[in-house]
């Protein structure tokens, strides 16, 4: 008889000992059954010794195996972000062993001098950024190199935020590599994904262009990660374990020898200073673009209305951004000065008018619009903060020849509605697209003269060491969609008009500017963890929370830097508090981790983007 250590896929569970009469190498897929749950597949770590204990039989081998590459990347997630590695490999897809086949690609981009210069200095890189301006090109750069890895019978993983995979990117795709690549993403259907997988199995799976989970599909001869827009949030999880997919692409890349591409015109600071840069500038049509200023409240301003008008006369279209979706963020009593809340979250409810309700976009609790205060029963209630659909009826009783239309999360609920909108907006059958940070990304919109930017000072303030790079990222991609070709104009509606003069056309000196203020306090100089401690009896979860910031102020190679209630005090009926330490010692901060596991109501987060 023979005894092996097993790992279940997806269960937070420590590793379990089966036995088998069988010979089964390491990394294989089986079947076993455990207490209440039958037929669960489970992954062989290793033959081990007899244990003293009485063991279940393994039920059955399966032709498939985890690769050791993909053990490799689910080891260092149990690691460096606190979990067990059962439950990191409930995010892992197996396969059969397979060989890759060679590609032959026949069409390839004309690349400019400064492209060819980007692609050779890539090419002499493991892992580097491509800092390159919007519409220099560097899509072009990306295809040459994965027709390179294509060619040498490598595979190829293209990660792009969920919301850029659109059908536009596989048109480029379809260009080059014709039906050569699978998309993967949340909103693929399961008959696709499937069909996907079964081409690993096959060695045809060459070229991925996915999202976050693209990371942990079955590669075996992974030569090369591309991560397109690498300072996008939607990178990081926003739930256990809080990983971080380019991060992971720079270790795997690290570990077992894989050329890593991070590309953005607006990078984030930790890479630019990380990573080894080419900076590619200019466009790669003639364009020029004018910046203009709207010192006002966010409004309908006269300024605003005379742009769009200027472009509507013109037979241009124009873009709005919003950061706010829905009508209104909330309902403000004139009487008390309470908004009216949702009473599962600390947070105001945003009032969706189509449909008659005022609905939480924490926990989605929705209820009828309230006609007084809940607070003060008073009768005086105002809407405050304009919302994408409350801006599209104003415009609409403005511009009642224009054709208008909504571009967020409400309205795209999926990939069809995605690219009808997009096709119908580049089609010209619509005049003005509003939309929240979604129009952000990526999208190419070529008859675009007006890019409008309201609302952005609400992102400037926000209690987050991050808030001046990630709105001017923002900022600069909204900008970026206008004026792809031609000259177009960008208003920024803002009461902070100097912070954006100064860097808007310049995000080099924004970079360097930053770099100094973050100096001995924040990444990329140092790392953060932070801790979130939920209960639904809020005493007890400020008592945890003093407890901890009491022990953790006295401890070795940490800093406290802070510690008390959430920004939003409560979510799904918890109260939160937080606790952010920092450290110069990654493996101080993961000692903290491990640490806190025993207590149930606490959530570690290792390098977190967000501090509500």
């Amino acid at each position: 008889m023979r005894y092996y250590e097993v790992s279940i896929f997806g269960l937070y569970l420590q590793n379990l000992i089966f036995h088998s009469e069988e010979k089964i190498p390491s990394l294989s897929e089986v079947i076993v059954d455990i207490k209440m749950k039958k037929n669960l597949r489970a992954l062989v770590i290793k033959e081990c010794e007899k244990p003293n204990f009485q063991t279940k039989a393994i039920k059955e081998l399966t032709p498939f195996s985890l690769s050791k590459s993909q053990f490799e990347l689910a080891k260092f997630i149990s690691y460096y972000y606190a979990t067990t590695i059962g439950f990191v490999l409930g995010f892992f897809s197996t396969s059969k062993e397979y060989s890759c086949k060679k590609l032959e690609i026949l069409k390839k981009p004309n690349l400019s001098f400064e492209q060819q210069k980007a692609l050779e200095f890539l090419n002499n890189q493991s892992s580097s950024l491509l800092f390159a301006d919007t519409g220099s090109g560097k899509t072009e750069i990306y295809i040459s190199l994965i027709k390179d890895y294509l060619e040498k019978g490598k595979q190829v993983l293209f990660l792009m935020p969920e919301i850029s995979l659109t059908s536009q990117i596989k048109k480029r795709l379809e260009m080059y590599f014709k039906d050569n690549f699978f998309l993967w993403h949340s909103k693929v259907s399961k008959k696709k994904k499937q069909e996907c997988l079964e081409s690993f199995n096959e060695g045809k799976a060459l070229l991925i262009a996915g999202a976050r989970s693209a990371l942990f599909l079955p590669f075996r001869n992974l030569g090369l990660i591309v991560v397109d827009e690498e300072h996008d949030n939607s990178y990081k999880a926003s739930n256990k374990p809080y990983i971080n997919v380019r991060d992971l692409a720079l270790f795997l890349g690290s570990k077992l020898n894989i050329k890593v591409v991070l590309g953005s015109a607006t990078p984030s600071l930790t890479s630019f200073y990380k990573q080894k840069v080419f900076r590619l500038k200019g466009t790669f049509f003639e364009s020029r673009k004018y910046f203009l200023y709207d010192e006002n409240e966010l409004s309908l301003s006269p300024m605003l209305l005379n742009e769009i008008q200027v472009s509507l006369n013109k037979q241009k279209q124009a873009i709005i951004f919003l950061p706010t979706r829905a009508n209104f963020r909330q309902i403000f009593c004139k009487n008390c000065g309470d908004t009216i809340k949702c009473p599962f979250c600390s947070i105001a409810m945003s009032l969706h008018k189509n449909r008659n309700l005022l609905k939480c976009h924490y926990c989605n609790f929705t209820k009828n619009i309230d006609q007084s205060c809940p607070s003060c029963k008073g009768l005086m209630l105002e809407a405050r903060k304009m919302g994408t659909a409350e801006l599209k009826e104003l415009l609409e009783s403005k511009f009642i020849h224009a054709k208008i239309a909504k571009f967020d999360s409400d309205e795209i609920t999926s990939v069809k509605k995605l690219n009808n909108i997009l096709k119908d907006f580049n089609d010209k059958k619509i005049d003005i697209l509003i939309g929240t940070s979604m129009l952000a990304k990526g999208h190419d919109y070529h008859n675009v003269d007006l890019s409008v930017i309201l609302g952005i000072d609400e992102y400037l303030f926000r209690p987050n060491f991050r808030s001046s790079e990630e709105t001017l990222a923002l900022a600069m991609q909204v900008a970026g969609r206008a004026g792809r070709k031609g000259e177009a104009r960008v208003l920024l509606q803002t009461k902070n008009r100097a912070f954006f003069e100064k860097y808007i056309q310049n995000y080099d000196t924004f970079l360097k500017d930053e770099l100094e203020n973050r100096k001995d306090l924040y990444p990329p100089f140092k790392r953060l963890l932070r801790l979130i401690i939920e209960d639904i009896d809020k005493t007890k979860a400020q008592k945890l929370c003093e407890y901890l910031a009491e022990k953790l102020a006295i401890m070795k190679n940490i800093e406290l830097v802070g510690y008390g209630i959430c920004g939003i005090e409560m979510i799904n009926s918890k109260y939160r508090f937080h606790i952010l330490i920092r450290s110069d010692s990654y493996k101080a901060l993961i000692s903290i981790e491990e640490y806190v596991l025993q207590f149930k109501n606490i959530n570690a987060d290792i390098d977190p983007i967000e501090f509500m």
